[in-house]
């Protein structure tokens, strides 16, 4: 598949993770009447991932995430050289997904994109739980390490073929259930900057740790699933881990 088209994909797929999952955060806080709640939010997430994975899987693999495909460069299940170009296109696409988002919220009566804090993640006074830097730093790196080892998993040729989606999925919503509370869930490093572009200095302000510590447990991943499994040339059979 040409670069170009993979790119595009990628999004795509990056514009509807932030929209769907950063929007049912935005939009169900402005109407807490709907009762979408904490576990809906976070099924969200994994919706998008699941249905973009069925959707753009066979064209770029599915990303969505500079953390994943940084964790199946280091699994050697993706190509160095296309790292940056993929991690670009997943920001343009997060930034234009989050845009879109505000342009809706903004038309709901009294919203403030600062004031709200438009679904960006932080710690400390920004936590949703007022989590400490450490806690939200361990609880990022953790996540995403078994993100992305259930990712290589679930896409290795022995894997579970084309139910890989449901099970990336399901483990992406099962993370937000764990981890909203202390981060307000990252695990994916353009997930975070976009919503952070609206969300004002303080947002942008911790931003770092959402790079760091979700590309962080996405090496470690990386470098122990191929022992796990006992390769370091699988490839992805389904979705997620192929481009």
């Amino acid at each position: 598949m040409p670069l170009s088209r993979r790119l595009a994909a990628e999004l795509l797929g990056t514009f509807w993770l932030v929209f769907g999952g950063c929007g049912s955060a935005v939009l169900a806080a402005a109407f807490p009447g709907l009762g979408i709640g904490f576990a809906g939010v976070s099924l969200a997430f994994g919706l998008t991932v699941l249905t973009m994975a069925f959707a753009i899987g066979h064209i770029s693999g599915c990303h969505l995430n500079p953390a994943v495909s940084v964790g199946l460069c280091v699994a050697g299940r993706f190509p160095v050289r296309d790292l940056l170009p993929y991690v670009g296109a997943q920001l343009v696409g997060a930034v234009l997904g989050a845009a879109v988002l505000w342009f809706i919220a903004s038309g709901h009566p009294g919203f403030d994109a600062v004031a709200s804090g438009f679904a960006s993640n932080g710690y400390g006074d920004r936590s949703p739980g007022h989590f400490s830097m450490a806690a939200a730093f361990v609880c990022e790196g953790v996540m995403t390490a078994f993100f992305l080892f259930v990712i290589l998993g679930a896409t290795d040729a022995r894997g579970a073929g084309p139910f890989a989606p449901i099970a990336i999925g399901l483990c992406l919503t099962l993370i937000h259930l764990v981890s909203i509370p202390v981060t307000n869930t990252s695990v994916n490093p353009a997930r975070s900057t976009a919503p952070a572009l609206f969300a004002g200095p303080a947002a942008l302000d911790q931003l770092w740790l959402f790079w760091t510590a979700p590309l962080a447990g996405a090496i470690v991943a990386g470098l122990i699933y191929p022992l796990v499994a006992n390769t370091w040339s699988g490839r992805a059979r389904t979705g997620m881990g192929r481009a």
